[in-house]
């Protein structure tokens, strides 16, 4: 008996206390009326970035997001499809109301991209082509001189 007695004293004085948490507040989700959107489209695939309009990205999606593989994420369908789902995402979750589009690349998927915007019910305001121009690149290097 006087062993159970102290083993029951050892087992009880030798609690773990927890450390306090630390209280911090959970961040609420944003409320951004007016973005951005972002279109980067090449051959390959198609990313959509959906902002606020500082540039902080709200949502973003791709056709390689959305289970498309290979050649299949280079196709316009699959750009629909990962804009409908980035703009659905921030229309839901931060009340995205009207958008500038700026688009850059050269694939397939800029104009379904688009489209999908205006499908979605968020108004467009702008669309502005943002594709890098070659301009011939920089004066070649002179000849030798004797």
């Amino acid at each position: 008996m006087a062993e159970e007695e102290i083993k029951n004293t050892v087992a009880e004085t030798t609690e773990v206390k927890e450390a306090p948490k630390s209280k911090q507040a959970k961040k609420g989700k944003r409320i951004v009326n007016a973005g951005q959107v972002h279109i980067q489209s090449t051959f390959n695939n198609t990313i959509i970035s959906v902002t606020d309009k500082t540039g902080g990205v709200l949502t973003a999606s791709s056709a390689g997001a959305n289970g498309f593989r290979g050649s299949k994420k280079g196709t316009a369908f699959a750009a629909g499809v990962a804009a409908e789902k980035a703009l659905e995402a921030a229309k839901k979750n931060h009340a995205l109301n009207s958008v500038d589009v700026y688009v850059s690349g050269i694939g397939l998927g800029r104009d379904a991209a688009i489209r999908a915007v205006s499908t979605v019910g968020i108004k467009i305001d702008s669309i502005t082509d943002v594709t890098p121009i070659a301009h011939g690149g920089v004066r070649p290097k002179g000849e030798r001189k004797p």
